[in-house]
């Protein structure tokens, strides 16, 4: 598998454009890798053949769908277990609300990105899911007021 060390600056020309527009067409993307077009489709395919480039993906508008609220939602789990730890992942696989889930140090076992159409949502999110759930011990909410950075953009900078 590629890594970062291993990309060039083509690789790193691709990477950054795909991730501005990743409907970019092979001649735009070579267009802004300064490569051929055949050059540029040979790294792509290779950029994805060896999980550089996981997808392509549309970016919704979460306003425009209906989903209005942001919540970072920490969990501390009723047990430290193995089989209790995956009871845990197997409800969040089960989630659709559930953008992120990150296993922690520290004080709290995860911390969950979730998005909600409103108060109510949330509240029936936690209330009947996630209290309910023997595996879960505690859990502390917090709606985010406003988003200042949100992208999934990675750092790449050429060498």
């Amino acid at each position: 598998m590629a890594d970062l060390e291993h990309l060039d600056n083509f690789d790193t020309r691709i990477l950054q454009a795909l991730q501005a527009d990743g409907r970019l067409g092979n001649a735009e993307l070579a267009q802004h890798a300064k490569l051929s077009a055949s050059q540029c489709s040979r790294r792509r395919q290779h950029l994805e053949s060896s999980g550089v480039i996981n997808g392509y993906h549309a970016c919704l508008s979460r306003e425009k769908t209906g989903f209005s609220l942001i919540n970072f939602i920490t969990v501390t789990l009723s047990r430290h277990n193995r089989d209790n730890a995956l009871r845990f992942a197997t409800l969040i696989a089960d989630m659709p609300e559930v953008l992120e889930a990150h296993a922690l140090t520290g004080e709290m076992d995860y911390i969950l990105k979730v998005v909600t159409r409103d108060l109510a949502g949330l509240s029936a999110l936690v209330n009947n899911q996630l209290l309910q759930h023997e595996s879960i011990q505690n859990v502390k909410t917090s709606v985010v007021l406003n988003t200042i950075k949100e992208t999934t953009a990675l750092p790449l900078h050429s060498k």
